[in-house]
């Protein structure tokens, strides 16, 4: 009886302390890179940009597009689109089911038709917590979808990109998905209009080497990993070393291979002078 009693004392204090723990820890986040406690409150404000050493942390598709878009100017598009699993992969449907559970989202990428700074504009956001932003039969039919929107109502295309690369559970029918939304940029590239490819952290693989890299003006997030293959693969091929700030967005900067490299706190006023600077020139 006194035992039993005992435990539920320690069980209970053991929860008030893990409580306690979990409460401070969603109060305060500590920077990955400059170890400086940042109150977290402070930090979203920051769209979860270090104060101290401009260190990005993530952050999610939604929150993204809700800083980026003007106050109740934003149309989600194509929510019907989901991934299925044509090639009968082993536990697919689970991982699937399991992602959509944990993000709330049907798929890796979101796509909104809404205002930056009063300028039109369609905005599609991929987010690595899906599959790891992996490049699927789903995910390529909602960017095609994307571009054919906007060709069709002559509006610019933004697209955040955050990728570990093609779909492995999905084989070909991922690769493909590479040429399918290329075509699709190219059509709307014909119509004269603006494609604005916005590389975060990290993007890699098959989407690097396609959509991310073919912008009218191609921009990236500070601090980003960019690159088509790993820095381990590429030293054993190359059989040399690679500088420490390799297939970083200031690498790609300082090589040409990128227009600017954007702080995430000025993402909206950037774009918006982009998009106002492009109406006023067509």
């Amino acid at each position: 009886m006194l035992k039993d009693i005992f435990f539920k004392l320690n069980k209970k204090a053991s929860d008030e302390k893990t409580d306690k723990a979990e409460k401070q820890e969603t109060i305060m986040t500590k920077c990955p890179n400059c170890k400086k406690i940042l109150y977290s409150k402070d930090l979203h404000k920051r769209l979860n940009v270090c104060s101290n050493c401009d260190h990005h942390l993530p952050i999610i598709s939604t929150e993204r597009m809700d800083a980026l878009l003007d106050i109740d100017s934003g149309k989600e598009l194509f929510t019907n689109i989901t991934s299925v699993n044509p090639l009968n992969f082993p536990n697919y449907e689970e991982k699937l089911a399991s992602d959509k559970e944990k993000t709330g989202l049907e798929e890796a990428l979101i796509v909104s038709h809404g205002k930056i700074m009063g300028s039109e504009a369609v905005v599609a956001i991929m987010d690595p917590r899906f599959r790891m932003g992996s490049m699927g039969s789903a995910l390529g039919e909602k960017l095609a979808r994307t571009f054919q929107y906007a060709t069709e109502h002559r509006l610019p295309v933004i697209v955040f990109t955050a990728s570990g690369g093609a779909r492995m559970q999905e084989g070909i029918l991922s690769l493909m998905q590479m040429a399918k939304v290329s075509v699709a940029i190219e059509r709307h590239n014909k119509a004269g209009l603006l494609y604005i490819a916005y590389m975060t952290n990290p993007t890699t693989g098959g989407v690097s080497a396609s959509f991310a890299s073919v912008g009218d003006i191609n921009l990236a997030e500070k601090g980003a990993l960019i690159g088509f293959a790993g820095r381990r693969v590429i030293e054993e091929t190359i059989k040399e070393k690679l500088p420490d700030d390799f297939q970083t967005a200031e690498f790609l900067l300082k090589h040409g291979q990128l227009d600017d490299v954007v702080n995430r706190v000025n993402m909206k006023r950037y774009l918006g002078t982009i998009l106002k600077m492009h109406e006023e020139v067509v």
